[in-house]
């Protein structure tokens, strides 16, 4: 007797993605970069290795490091604000 097998294989449609703002280029003496902390425990250290790290790679002009004051709510408008204002490019982490 033969087993049939059955796979389910749930597919989303691919989401049209926001254009890019192309206007925005690095300043001339490094990148300016953001750093998001979720606020989750640990979350600073692996952020901080980060920011080394990218400081040893790269030429960094700033750094802008700002936290969410809840790991289960979304960033505020202000913090995202800031964070476009003052940052070429930005990385959000979470850890425990």
């Amino acid at each position: 007797m033969s087993k049939t097998n059955t796979f389910i294989i749930p597919v989303a449609p691919v989401r049209q993605r926001a254009a890019v703002a192309r206007g925005r280029k690095a300043a001339g003496t490094g990148i300016r970069f953001g750093v998001l902390d979720n606020g989750k425990a640990n979350a600073d250290h692996l952020l901080s290795l980060l920011v080394e790290g990218l400081r040893a790679a790269l030429p960094v002009s700033s750094v802008v490091s700002l936290r969410k004051r809840s790991a289960a709510d979304g960033a505020d408008v202000a913090i995202l604000d800031q964070l476009a204002a003052e940052a070429d490019f930005v990385v959000s982490a979470m850890a425990d």
